[in-house]
């Protein structure tokens, strides 16, 4: 066992340290009964200290120590951060809540209050717990993977253990930029696919019925998310200012957020000008007029200074629709499917597409970032097959008949 321990000390001053756990029986002169680490160090002249990385194996630990060297010496590799994944995550949030904020999304934008309520939330149910006190510098892909397959096994699903992944995501995004670490764990990780259900998407006869059988102060509201697809929040933010019936367009410049009141729209394209169609105009002057709001006024509001709450919109709207589909059963028609605000929104999309509009189009309307987002939330309403079927048979027709009157030419 002496030979081991003077092997080790030489494996250490060559820059690897194997590393045993502390119940291994080594410690105590006895035979290796763990699976140990090998942590290996270069040292920067530059700022007097160690940096120290540890991996499963030696051969890997060698690997990173040859490239850690060279990269020392042409002055880029810097000495990692020793603060905890707990600390890590406190000073990201800080600065992500900073006025002005000093971490930005990818896109350059300052995070939505919203998306930081989530990201704390899910690193103190689910990550903190577990990996708070391992520094942001030692934590492996391996450990995170381990966190994915147990958050599985408590009955998580796909999409929230994704969920849970992303500030983790957020903190190294931020810490490599900064050369405060050397890797990502979460590069690669293996995740489960978020299949999902259908969303809900109505049709544009469904909308009419589903907009008739709601309470009149709330039509207009429905119809448009329905025909405008505008976000929750959006819809919280509208004021009159921002409805000009005479040109036909709203301009969304706000939206609404459970915590910190009026806020920027989602992205840079959150802020944009949205056409009023003919019937959508009829509900929102209907509406205008009959509430004697105008100027600043919240065009939604439960007052006129003050949103809607959700909640009491999404209850209302259960109520009507449950009452107008006991009638319809009693007719021996098919009662009507509730939908969400959300959904009314992926209708939204499906309608537009379906008019004609290009997806480029459609997502300035509807504020995606991108033209894939936009086709990720077009649905194609069902019915469509006979109707793309009719429309090829009329095009091969077109195409057979310029062919044969080739053919009678040359005959």
């Amino acid at each position: 066992m002496q030979e081991k321990r003077n092997g080790s000390a030489k494996r250490g001053r060559n820059g690897i340290e194997e590393r045993h756990s502390r119940s291994c029986r080594s410690h105590e002169g006895g035979n290796c009964n763990c699976t140990p680490s090998y942590r290996a160090w270069v040292f920067d002249r530059r700022s007097g200290s160690k940096i120290r990385k540890t991996f499963p194996t030696s051969s890997a630990a060698k690997a990173w120590r040859a490239d850690a060297q060279s990269a020392l010496n042409r002055g880029r590799l810097a000495p990692t951060t020793r603060q905890t994944l707990r600390e890590a995550a406190e000073v990201w949030r800080a600065g992500a809540e900073a006025d002005p904020p000093v971490i930005l999304t990818r896109s350059g934008r300052r995070y939505k209050p919203s998306v930081l309520r989530g990201y704390e939330a899910d690193l103190r149910n689910h990550v903190l717990p577990d990996l708070g006190g391992v520094r942001l510098a030692e934590l492996r892909r391996g450990e995170l993977q381990a966190l994915v397959d147990r958050l599985l096994g408590r009955g998580l699903s796909a999409s929230k253990v994704r969920n849970v992944i992303m500030p983790l995501r957020a903190i190294y995004r931020h810490a490599l930029e900064r050369d405060e670490v050397m890797t990502n764990p979460t590069a690669n990780l293996r995740l489960p696919a978020d299949l999902g259900t259908r969303d809900r998407v109505a049709s544009a006869d469904e909308a009419v019925l589903l907009i008739a059988a709601l309470p009149e102060t709330d039509r207009a509201l429905w119809a448009t998310a329905f025909y405008a697809g505008l976000r929750l929040g959006e819809l919280r933010a509208l004021r009159w200012d921002n409805v000009d019936l005479a040109a036909g367009v709203i301009m969304v410049e706000r939206s609404w957020d459970a915590k910190e009141g009026e806020i920027e729209p989602k992205s840079v394209k959150g802020r944009r000008r949205t056409p009023i169609t003919a019937m959508l105009r009829d509900y929102l002057a209907e509406h205008k007029a009959r509430t004697g709001r105008d100027g600043h006024d919240f065009v939604f509001g439960a007052a006129a200074d003050r949103p809607f709450t959700p909640s009491n919109i999404r209850k209302r709207a259960k109520k009507a629709w449950e009452a107008e589909s006991a009638k319809r059963r009693e007719r021996n028609v098919e009662p009507l499917e509730p939908i969400g605000l959300h959904e009314c929104r992926h209708t939204a999309v499906s309608l537009m597409v379906d008019a004609g509009l290009s997806l480029e189009r459609v997502g300035d309307y509807i504020g995606h970032s991108s033209a894939w987002m936009t086709d990720k939330y077009r649905h194609l309403l069902e019915g469509h097959e006979a109707e793309a079927a009719r429309m090829l048979d009329e095009y091969l027709a077109r195409a057979n008949t310029a062919t044969r009157l080739e053919q009678l030419k040359d005959d």
